[in-house]
């Protein structure tokens, strides 16, 4: 099992954030978190992380119990997170290169000496990801789309078992959001594919390799299962709150209101 959530509640200033959550991911099976602002993906996804600690329930991710056995940056170590806030503490001057290298280290800047293996590991994500060609260039002269995929690289060089991409095509244009889906179809087809959670809240961003969806409304999960169950025109009416058409383009849903 890699995360195991039964009856998780999560408290802010006293108020319930997270409430009833039951979730359940087995190894091999690749997740879509769907929400809308404010349904409380961030949240969720912090605590996976262990930076926030539930107030009641259950919660064990990668076979580590919360409250029990040792978190924080030994479980950090084992899940790949790429969000708009790791993306926005590294510093421009640094190269992609020298940012995916840092991954090795799960640092942000480069502080030790990369082994050859790091920097052949190194050398073959930025391959993959379509970001070898501008390898050294400096951070801040990359599009929004460029540091998405070096950010992806970077979360892949320390061979998580777990990958957490929270909202990747935020900010990008088409093009960049079709070239940042097809990396991540590249990266949950192969053989030593890490669990991916995919968190958005645009249904046509739902690949085919995302099997499962589960649903946060409200704080609370609306439905939880197999993708082909539940992006249906009842089941998304329903979460939307308002009568949705449903059609499918490539093997990816596309959605507008009645």
């Amino acid at each position: 099992m890699i995360i195991d959530l039964k009856d998780i509640g999560l408290v802010r200033k006293g108020k319930w954030i997270l409430d009833q959550i039951n979730w359940q991911v087995k190894e091999g099976e690749h997740w879509v978190l769907l929400g809308l602002n404010g349904a409380g993906k961030t949240a969720l996804l912090h605590m996976l992380s262990a930076f926030h600690f539930p107030a009641k329930g259950s919660i064990e991710v990668l076979g580590r119990r919360f409250g029990k056995d040792a978190l924080g940056e030994e479980l950090r170590q084992d899940i790949g997170l790429v969000s708009q806030t790791i993306k926005s503490r590294f510093y421009d001057s640094d190269s992609a290169y020298q940012i995916v290298l840092s991954g090795g280290f799960a640092s942000i800047g480069l502080y030790e000496t990369p082994t050859d293996d790091m920097r052949r590991r190194a050398q073959e994500l930025l391959k993959e990801l379509g970001c070898f060609h501008y390898a050294n260039r400096a951070y801040y002269t990359l599009s929004q789309g460029e540091k998405q995929r070096v950010m992806i690289a970077r979360a892949l060089m320390g061979q998580p078992k777990l990958l957490i991409l929270d909202e990747p095509t935020n900010g990008l244009d088409f093009l960049a959001k079709e070239q940042l889906l097809d990396a991540v179809e590249r990266i949950g087809s192969r053989e030593d594919a890490p669990t991916i959670i995919y968190v958005t809240h645009h249904v046509d961003e739902i690949l085919p390799m995302f099997n499962h969806i589960l649903m946060l409304k409200e704080g609370k999960v609306h439905r939880s299962g197999q993708a082909r169950d539940l992006l249906t025109e009842p089941v998304l009416s329903s979460f939307f709150g308002t009568e949705i058409n449903l059609s499918w383009k490539n093997n990816r849903p596309q959605i507008w209101r009645k």
